[in-house]
């Protein structure tokens, strides 16, 4: 139990230091409006500051995993070297011309450090775990989303730096993570784990169970980016439409809508762990899936219809998220877990390369009222994957026996 003494402490920085390093993340989505009224940003521009993003944390992850940093070196160094190169390229950010090729590479190389970030900082928060593993990814999680949603509070805070505002604010706060992280130290779980293991290639794919778990998995991948990205167009085109009063704050709303999904991540990690991963799971994607058909018709009805359906799909979109990293590691070998995990984890972002970049183009095409309508696919194929997995006997294997 003395092991375990300052544990609420440590979790609380810890939680914190994520919530400032991953404002970076969405910097260049929060600052998209504004870019886009510069009128310097083609469609293909706007998707490139998202989707670098992800690539670049995909290079990063596996880089990280590969080289078995967070093992040789002190992870709370490694956390605070990632969030000062990602602070630094925020910051970077400022200075360079929009619509340019400098800022897209800026925003890959922040993705690639933020691989030192997140991962580092969940790592640091599961040695502290005494039969609440569910619980305390899903706060990391609630980390990520808070991170991801504070950028769009930027416009209110600094309202004379138009687009630069986010990533001003992220910058400093990414830098401020790395002097918070170092005050923090491992607990008691920490163990070194082994370097990634290639092997664990075929076994994510031929695996039923896990095959079932990474194609839940990337159904929620496909949706969960591309609404975040673009989330905040989506509510300025629909103000604009709906000639919403100009008090109206498209940025606070946007705020409120990645922001909220913090509590459904905790409360989705602590239902889990009670009721089963597969129901969960399950019951978010289904939810995240109507909201978004649903959006278009709430395109046109009252304007607390949208904001209400939003909120919700900002709950839903994310509950699930840490349950399939929980699944995961539960059914794969242990020896191959971190591998598995790593390789899930890329794939992932693989695949929201695809989604953030195509869903714009889809938008202009059919029109924004629309624009989420393809993002429901995902959410389809995932319940499908993650109720043939509760049919299936190694479910009893997730949550303690409960599926």
């Amino acid at each position: 139990m003395t092991d375990l003494v300052g544990k609420p402490r440590h979790l609380a920085l810890i939680a914190l230091a994520q919530v400032l390093a991953l404002s970076v993340w969405f910097a260049g989505a929060a600052a998209l409006p504004g870019l886009q009224a510069t009128g310097a940003l083609t469609t293909f521009d706007g998707a490139a500051l998202s989707s670098a993003v992800q690539l670049g944390f995909v290079i990063g992850a596996l880089t990280s995993a590969s080289l078995g940093l967070a093992d040789r070196y002190d992870a709370r160094r490694v956390f605070a070297c990632g969030a000062v190169i990602a602070g630094l390229m925020s910051l970077t950010a400022l200075i360079l011309p929009p619509g340019g090729m400098l800022m897209p590479l800026s925003r890959l190389i922040a993705g690639a450090a933020l691989a030192f970030v997140y991962p580092v900082g969940m790592k640091l928060a599961a040695s502290w775990a005494r039969g609440d593993t569910g619980l305390l990814i899903g706060l990391l999680v609630g980390a990520l989303t808070l991170g991801s949603a504070s950028p769009h509070l930027a416009p209110l805070l600094t309202e004379n730096l138009d687009w630069r505002a986010p990533f001003l604010l992220s910058g400093i706060a990414a830098l401020a993570s790395a002097g918070l992280i170092l005050c923090v130290r491992a607990g008691p779980a920490f163990r070194r784990a082994p370097g990634f293991d290639p092997r664990a290639v075929k076994l994510t794919f031929t695996d039923p169970a896990l095959a079932r778990v990474n194609l839940g998995y990337l159904g929620h991948m496909w949706e969960l980016y591309a609404f975040w990205a673009w989330v905040g167009v989506f509510v300025t085109v629909w103000a604009q439409d709906r000639a919403l009063s100009p008090s109206f704050s498209t940025s606070g709303l946007t705020f409120a809508i990645v922001a909220i999904g913090a509590a459904g991540s905790l409360a989705a990690g602590w239902l889990a762990d009670r009721v089963g991963r597969t129901l969960v799971t399950s019951i978010a994607m289904a939810a995240s899936g109507s909201c978004a058909l649903l959006s278009a018709w709430a395109w046109s009805a009252p304007a607390l219809v949208m904001i209400g359906l939003l909120l919700i799909y900002g709950v839903t979109v994310i509950a699930d998220s840490a349950q399939f990293s929980a699944a995961a590691a539960e059914l794969a070998p242990p020896d191959k877990a971190g591998s598995i995990l790593t390789l899930q984890t890329a794939l992932g972002f693989a695949l929201t390369l695809i989604t953030v970049q195509l869903l714009p183009v889809w938008a202009e095409l059919i029109g924004w009222r629309f624009a989420f309508w393809p993002l429901a696919l995902g959410p389809a194929v995932g319940v499908l994957a993650m109720l043939s997995l509760r049919r299936r006997p190694e479910s009893r294997r997730l949550a303690n026996g409960r599926r």
